[in-house]
């Protein structure tokens, strides 16, 4: 059973230490065949090193929570509050939604939306995490409610959200869902 021991500068948070041994515990038993309870990842704390002729006595900056992060935009866009969604964004920031092109704004978006709906909601059963160089990869997934423009209501409709997020905002976010199969007919 894998063993593993990190040793940290001061100067990190009780919560970036917990979502680090997390972490290093999950990469640990996705390659060894090691069970949860016989997996061990400790913290150590060193006040001062020496690297290429520097001596450093203070950790470096923290990673964004990139989870937290996608579930306070999705809140903020619930909630219609599109300034604090787009202090989230980064430059460039690019969203794909099902049957249509590109969009780079938010508020692209809800004129988009408004031909579809009166209103949504997301009820989420998860979100998973992937981590590759300088980036985060965040699906959240469950299912849809709202009122479609006939006043109707809907539920239990499946989405997947896929974000990628870097430096602490959102670059880009695709979706998929089955609200057009979903939608009323035109008698």
């Amino acid at each position: 059973m894998p063993v593993i021991s990190i040793t940290l500068l001061p100067g990190y948070s009780a919560q970036a230490e917990e979502r680090l041994v997390g972490r290093v515990a999950l990469a640990a038993r996705s390659v060894i065949a090691a069970a949860n309870a016989g997996t061990t990842v400790f913290v150590n704390h060193a006040h001062t090193y020496q690297r290429e002729g520097r001596v450093f006595s203070k950790g470096g900056p923290e990673c964004a929570d990139a989870s937290a992060l996608v579930h306070e935009f999705l809140g903020l866009m619930q909630n219609r509050d599109l300034p604090a969604a787009a202090r989230l964004l980064a430059p460039g920031f690019v969203m794909q939604f099902p049957g249509q092109a590109r969009m780079q704004k938010l508020e692209e978006l809800l004129a988009w939306s408004r031909q579809r709906y009166n209103s949504i909601a997301k009820d989420y059963e998860r979100f998973d995490e992937s981590w590759s160089e300088g980036m985060t990869v965040v699906y959240c997934f469950g299912t849809l409610h709202g009122v479609w423009l006939d006043g109707s209501a809907f539920s239990g409709i499946r989405f997947i959200d896929r974000f990628e997020v870097a430096e602490g905002l959102i670059q880009r976010q695709d979706v998929w869902n089955d609200l057009a199969e979903s939608a009323p007919r035109p008698a």
